[in-house]
């Protein structure tokens, strides 16, 4: 496989995170839940003015993970207020990792895990945090294979449809 690059999104790459975001959302998560929520989620969540706010935010961050100049999987990052929860100074969240379908299990995750991690290095926070959804266990067995653990839940809504997350910290050691 030719080497995937990180790059990080700009404001002219709305409509690739559009798509990607759609794209792996639906792969990701279309089967469980009705088709009413998920047009629901992806029209409000991938709108182009909330994208654009998001890249706009100093404190957010997306990355594409590209192969052959075509994006496979993106991340975004969040530090202070634009964390969707904790907004602790002294965390990196990691609110979306996502890879197409046909990359999964293909290291892309662990590359776009493993830029976060660079992040909060060089940010020097003491952790790093994310929420998923409890029947994302693909996700789950990744980020506890990176050393996550489990600290609290939320409910995160999709649609009209409460489900519940399970929330990870990963605590660093940055000197």
């Amino acid at each position: 496989m030719e080497t995937i690059q990180i790059k990080k999104v700009t404001i002219i790459d709305i409509e690739k995170l559009q798509n990607i975001g759609r794209q792996t959302f639906l792969e990701t998560f279309s089967k469980p839940n009705t088709e009413e929520n998920m047009n629901h989620y992806l029209s409000t969540s991938f709108a182009f003015d909330k994208l654009k706010k998001e890249i706009e935010n100093p404190d957010s961050e997306f990355f594409f993970a590209i192969l052959n100049d075509v994006v496979i999987g993106y991340l975004k990052t969040n530090l202070g207020d634009a964390q969707t929860e904790l907004k602790d100074n002294n965390a990196l969240e990691i609110e979306r990792i996502y890879v197409s379908k046909e990359f999964l299990g293909k290291k892309v995750g662990q590359l776009l895990y493993d830029k976060a991690l660079q992040i909060a290095k060089q940010e020097k926070v003491g952790y790093l945090w994310l929420g998923v959804w409890e029947q994302n266990h693909r996700a789950l067995a990744f980020y506890k294979k990176n050393g996550f653990v489990e600290f609290d839940k939320h409910i995160f809504k999709l649609g009209n449809d409460p489900q519940t997350d399970i929330m990870m910290k990963l605590t660093l050691n940055c000197l």
